[in-house]
């Protein structure tokens, strides 16, 4: 009810739900298209080096630009970019599905495939940014798993679309090529229903001018100006707030585990391990979709009861048990296990996400989400590359998983020292209410987040942070 009344009071609020729906659906399609498209079309052949290449071809390029695109989310009308974002991923998944229909090289499917990728985390980043424009702080928390949940069923109806058209169109070159053509009517419909916010409606209120030279031409500062300073704002405003480089730092130790988990996967699939083929990926992705459901059902109360900072060493801890089950092998246990990684890496990211939107101003909060996107690319794929070299023929190296357990100890030692016992308590609501009316204006050892909610602005009632 909480959450039919919160989209009852704010419109804009069901039409950011949709473009984030048709953004997931999107890349759904894209995603498994293109996989198909490389790793089970039988007129291509990859092996695990090559789809490390593959991916640090898509991801590595982004992940050094994308930070410094992402500060013009939070110096230009975030509206604005939400739909010629769309409007261009649509033109380049075009693109993509020419070069795959020609038969062109998987380098050059890859390099096209980039840009798309590009664009698709732009429209994700922008999404996250613009989230606390249109629902009350309180309701973040649940507003994102909710949101992040509905996404993530909407990522596997694109992926099902996907396998759909592939069953229709054939999985050839020219079979894949029509399966990726469908992710383009999709795209331009998320730009459509951009089309729908009013200006500025979105963010940001301010820009991030620090450092910038100001005029009446310009009052914003210059767009290359802003995207020059990207990284360095993104990574400044990070380290300021410790919620956020706290769960930054779980979701990096998730990433590299889960990349180390991908390769071993695939090759396990390809090797009926699990079933055989795309059948295989599959079913342990559908597994971690369902920890992911559970993951937003239980980390607004686990957050709400104990805290961001006891939710994260929980997820960490469970994590290295859960890693260790995958030295069996055992195809049961692997879609368990899946399961349990699913949730607590979505744990992590919603932890990630609220501590984003509530402890960082909104200058900067685009900047930040494009480095969580950073640090998402480049964990991932040096995660694989690493696996790739390593791996066994049939995919079964016990020291896979066990590298992902001695990672997740070490997040979480990482992340208890983040949260340094003089600060611990900006993580508990009631003791960050009473810093906030005491002295969290002037109080040093308050957290940031108190010290800005003790401070009221023009724009509080919506993007005040707050734990």
């Amino acid at each position: 009810m909480s959450f039919l009344r919160a989209f009852h009071g704010r419109p804009g609020l069901g039409r950011l739900l949709a473009v984030r729906l048709s953004s997931q659906v999107t890349d759904g399609l894209f995603q498994a298209a293109l996989g198909g498209a490389i790793l089970f079309n039988p007129e291509r052949h990859a092996d695990p080096l090559a789809v490390a290449g593959g991916l640090a071809v898509l991801l590595l390029p982004y992940s050094v630009i994308g930070p410094f695109a992402g500060a013009l989310l939070d110096h230009w009308d975030r509206r604005t970019v939400l739909i010629w974002a769309n409007i261009a991923r649509a033109f380049l998944i075009g693109a993509v599905a020419t070069s795959i229909a020609v038969g062109a090289p998987d380098t050059v499917v890859l390099i096209a495939a980039l840009v798309v990728t590009g664009a698709s985390r732009f429209v994700a980043s922008g999404l996250s940014a613009a989230l606390p424009h249109v629902v009350d702080r309180e309701a973040l928390i649940g507003m994102n798993a909710f949101f992040t949940t509905i996404g993530s069923g909407a990522l596997a109806v694109g992926a099902g679309l996907a396998l759909g058209l592939r069953a229709v169109f054939g999985a050839d070159n020219s079979g894949s090529a029509a399966t990726t053509m469908g992710a383009v009517v999709i795209a331009l419909l998320g730009a459509a229903l951009a089309v729908g916010f009013a200006h500025l409606a979105l963010g940001p209120d301010h820009p991030d001018t620090e450092g910038a030279p100001v005029s009446a031409d310009h009052p914003r500062g210059p767009a290359l100006r802003a995207v020059a300073v990207g990284l360095i704002h993104g990574a400044r405003a990070v380290a300021r707030a410790r919620g956020v480089s706290g769960a930054l730092t779980a979701i990096g130790a998730h990433r590299l585990v889960f990349g180390l988990n991908t390769l071993m996967l695939l090759v396990l699939t390809r090797h009926s391990a699990l079933g055989g083929g795309i059948a295989g990926v599959g079913l342990v992705a559908a597994m971690t979709a369902v920890g992911m459901f559970f993951a937003a059902i239980l980390t607004p109360i686990s957050v709400a009861r104990w805290g961001r900072r006891i939710t994260l060493y929980a997820a960490l801890s469970v994590g290295v048990c859960a890693e260790l089950t995958l030295l069996t092998f055992n195809g049961i246990v692997i879609c368990a296990a899946a399961l349990v990684l699913g949730l607590i890496g979505q744990m992590a990211k919603l932890c990630g996400d609220a501590a984003m939107q509530m402890d960082t101003d909104d200058a900067v909060r685009g900047q930040v989400f494009s480095f969580q996107d950073a640090v998402f690319n480049v964990a991932y794929v040096a995660a694989v590359t690493v696996a790739a070299l390593v791996i066994a023929e049939d995919g079964h190296s016990p020291g896979l998983p066990a590298a992902g357990a001695v990672i997740y100890l070490v997040a979480l030692v990482a992340v208890r020292t983040v949260y340094s016992p003089r600060r611990r308590f900006a993580d508990d609501p009631a003791t960050h209410r009473a810093c906030a009316e005491a002295a969290g204006a002037s109080n040093p050892d308050c957290p940031r987040s108190a010290q800005v909610s003790a401070t009221p602005s023009p724009s509080a009632s919506i993007t005040t942070p707050s734990n």
